[in-house]
């Protein structure tokens, strides 16, 4: 080894061990592929990747070293004093800071909530942006689950809600729930039935392998878990409704639980029963390590070879395929194209669905 190259690394493990409590932040990818060519590669330009140091003396702004390989690589950044932290205590009034390690290299104050404009997303009467950042509107069918994304490791499925007035020809239709299946796990979100909406009262529901967990809303305001794999966090992103999952090594999602608003219902004339708010889930993906062959309605467009078959430029591009990505239940992985195979010891027994969507 020459002598540059040993100063370099001298050079390298003294700015990681002078911050003291440093901690390493896995590359999670931020899913604004600009084009095709930057959709798979979360991870070689993670946004995310880098090691936290200690925050800034006096003003206690947070920094990071970057790792992300790039113009910066190595790079110190420290967040604006306007929002000196990345995960701020009251998310609802005060934005978190956002450091960005990819090509942009540099740090900005954001709310965490889903970007319904931005890649990865799903929204409305479902509204798609896919990894390419084309724009269509995937309409499913009422009561139906499908195959949202289906990689080798992971699947996420959705349930979708929806009403279908006389005279129409099809469902108009949201996404209630999501699940999230690795591993032998299963993680899911589910958007409560209420009759009437409050923006005070949580219906967001989080089961973990069937089992319903309750995230803190105080302290750090999270749940989380570690099987020596995979570590899972929940951390509310707002006083109810709203939060910020991530699965090391699989995905990040911001996902809020939002109502059909009665000026919504009126302008799309929707419908709706009176009785319904038809609560449902507003949520932006962030991918990690997903294979060129990946699947889903969304999956599919990260496919470094995609090319949408959607008419850009019309107010409604449609998406069909609802045969191609259609599964049997919420938990299933079964689907004319679905890649994930569950492993034998994961458990298939329970149904979230049943116990929480319709309470």
């Amino acid at each position: 080894m020459d002598r540059r190259k040993t100063c370099f690394l001298v050079t390298f493990f003294l700015v990681v061990f002078i911050s003291m409590g440093a901690s390493f932040v896995q590359g999670q990818g931020n899913g604004n592929a600009n084009g095709k060519a930057n959709a798979k590669k979360n991870l070689d330009a993670a946004s995310t990747h880098y090691i936290v140091l200690t925050p800034k003396k006096g003003t206690g702004q947070e920094r990071a070293l970057c790792l992300a390989r790039g113009r910066c690589y190595l790079k110190i950044l420290q967040c604006p004093v306007q929002c000196t932290q990345r995960k701020p205590k009251k998310n609802k009034k005060i934005k978190g800071c956002f450091i960005d390690c990819s090509s942009t290299c540099e740090t900005t104050c954001k709310f965490r909530k889903p970007n319904c404009n931005g890649y990865g997303s799903v929204c409305y009467d479902p509204r798609f942006v896919g990894g390419d950042g084309v724009m269509f509107y995937f309409h499913g069918a009422k009561g139906g689950d499908f195959a949202l994304v289906s990689d080798d490791e992971f699947q996420i499925n959705a349930h979708f809600i929806g009403s279908r007035p006389a005279g129409r020809a099809r469902d108009f239709t949201w996404v209630q729930t999501l699940s999230v299946m690795f591993d032998s796990h299963t993680l899911d979100l589910v958007a409560k039935r209420v009759s009437r909406w409050d923006d005070g009262v949580d219906v967001l529901s989080v089961h973990w392998d069937g089992n319903a967990v309750e995230v803190p809303t105080d302290g750090e305001a999270e749940w989380r878990t570690n099987d020596g794999k995979r570590e899972v966090v929940v951390e509310r992103t707002d006083d109810t409704n709203s939060v910020r999952v991530t699965i090391t090594g699989v995905v990040e999602m911001d996902v809020k639980v939002t109502p059909v608003g009665a000026e919504e219902n009126r302008v799309h004339n929707y419908q709706l029963p009176e009785d319904d708010a038809f609560a449902h889930l507003e949520t932006q993906f962030r991918f990690s390590n997903l294979t060129d062959m990946v699947e889903g309605v969304l999956g599919k467009t990260y496919r470094p070879d995609y090319v949408s078959p959607v008419k850009v430029g019309v107010p409604m591009p449609m998406m069909g395929g609802e045969d191609k990505y259609r599964i049997p239940s919420l938990h299933s992985t079964l689907c004319a194209v679905c890649r994930f195979q569950k492993p034998p010891s994961a458990t298939t027994t329970f149904n979230t669905f049943n116990e929480v969507a319709q309470s």
